[in-house]
């Protein structure tokens, strides 16, 4: 079969496609015909030699779509249309950058929407992110409102289109001041643009401070973000655009507002127990995509040959959507 991969750490120049042997389906598993992957900085992060160590025979890629080609549990018929994420991809078996993977059947979710597959790649990793951090740890609410730190990226941008799908006043946050009429167009009720310390911004425009914050950048800004919400309100942790997630210091006092609750989600959690996603909204999501009720946030579309491309507009960060890679 055909699958990306890199035989050392570097820039987007070390992905080779080559022909390896396919996968073979273990007890729990099931084989999937990939047609069509996101990227992900988690990619760009490991191509590079900063997310794990490289192992040249693994395809890359933490999330695909496709059709089922082998399942001996039964669970799904053969060609069934589905998603996938997580679950080991990429770090512990072949990722999404193949024509066939094989994955735990737990980390698999059926689509029943006739969305075509180049748009459904565009939703997996980035969508269940924003399902598992706003519905599981900030337990959101219609008529509530929701900081979206680091807006312009897949992450920042399927949260605003969640949360307004949900009935949230969304604040969404750009460093960059051509972004602001694309995040208002994806339904941000306001956009600010983020100089690393926005809580004064914030609170004019809600004076007692959001009810919960999504945090896409990290550590940078996390500090800032947590003086943005109000009394019992939350900020949950998904990102890491603004470099490692560590703090040189950090004062539980005097920079974890009183009554303020903080918390980090990872999408290492998909098709876990803590985590099960036949519960996941995703098939509901491509649909409402499909009907034109939800945004499409695919940016740009690539070959499997033309995969180096593609990264280079990954680590650009000038993409403004999703980048989608079909095979």
């Amino acid at each position: 079969m055909k699958a990306i991969i890199a035989k050392q750490a570097g820039g987007p120049e070390v992905l080779q496609l080559v022909d390896i042997d396919q996968p073979i389906t273990k007890t729990g598993e099931v084989k999937i015909r990939v047609k069509a992957f996101g990227l992900n900085k988690a990619e760009s992060y490991y191509r590079s030699g900063n997310y794990g160590e490289i192992v040249p025979t693994r395809a890359l890629g933490i999330e695909a779509v496709g059709e089922i080609v082998e399942d001996v549990s039964g669970t799904f018929n053969i060609g069934q249309k589905v998603a996938t994420a997580m679950g080991g991809m990429m770090f512990s078996r072949h990722g999404g950058y193949a024509e066939y993977i094989t994955v735990n059947v737990t980390n698999v979710i059926k689509i029943d929407s006739p969305i075509s597959y180049e748009n459904l790649a565009a939703l997996p990793e980035s969508y269940l992110t924003v399902w598992g951090a706003l519905d599981k740890n900030l337990n959101i609410a219609s008529s509530e409102s929701l900081l979206v730190r680091g807006a312009t990226s897949s992450i920042g941008q399927s949260a605003i289109v969640y949360a307004k799908y949900r009935g949230l006043t969304v604040i969404a946050t750009t460093r960059n001041p051509n972004s602001v009429k694309t995040l208002k167009s994806l339904g941000a009720d306001h956009v600010l643009i983020d100089d690393g310390e926005i809580h004064q911004q914030v609170k004019a425009v809600v004076s007692e401070g959001v009810d919960h914050a999504l945090e896409v950048v990290g550590a940078a800004t996390v500090k800032d973000s947590l003086k943005c919400i109000r009394p019992w309100g939350q900020v949950a942790v998904v990102g890491l655009l603004g470099g490692a997630p560590i703090l040189e210091s950090f004062n539980l006092m005097g920079d974890l507002p009183n009554t303020v609750k903080l918390s980090f989600f990872s999408s290492g959690l998909f098709g876990s127990e803590t985590l099960p996603l036949n519960k996941a909204p995703l098939n509901e999501i491509a649909e409402q995509v499909l009907n034109g009720n939800i945004p499409n946030t695919v940016a740009m579309v690539f070959p499997l040959e033309n995969i180096q491309e593609a990264h280079r507009l990954l680590d650009s960060d000038t993409a403004n959507g999703k980048i989608v890679v079909t095979i």
